[in-house]
């Protein structure tokens, strides 16, 4: 018979998940900032409208709407932005020293 580890409740413990490891390039990290920043954008602006008591989702859709303005963010990021991130990215570059004229 061979032996096998077993655990108090009988079975191997599961597999640990992959280590996962964003992306912390300039670019990518300027098109998260890009993203936060239109949810901001997009949390004030849904602030603004008007909501019919009839139509609208009470208290649920209040506790969501934020999440909402930061998927909403992250989407335009993800499209053709607001057109801050390549400025933004720069910038990033500039302040880490890795210019190109800089070397």
């Amino acid at each position: 018979m061979s032996e096998q580890k077993v655990t108090a409740l009988g079975a191997q413990p599961p597999p640990r998940p992959a280590t996962v490891h964003p992306d912390r390039s300039p670019g990518a990290v300027a098109r998260q900032f890009e993203g936060v920043f239109a949810g901001q954008i997009t949390k004030i602006l849904m602030e603004t409208v008007e909501q019919d008591p009839q139509f609208s989702g009470g208290h649920g859709e209040d506790m969501f709407r934020g999440i909402l303005a930061e998927q909403i963010g992250n989407q335009i990021a993800q499209g053709r932005g607001l057109g801050i991130a390549s400025a933004v990215e720069a910038q990033i570059i500039r302040l880490q020293g890795d210019e190109p004229g800089a070397r």
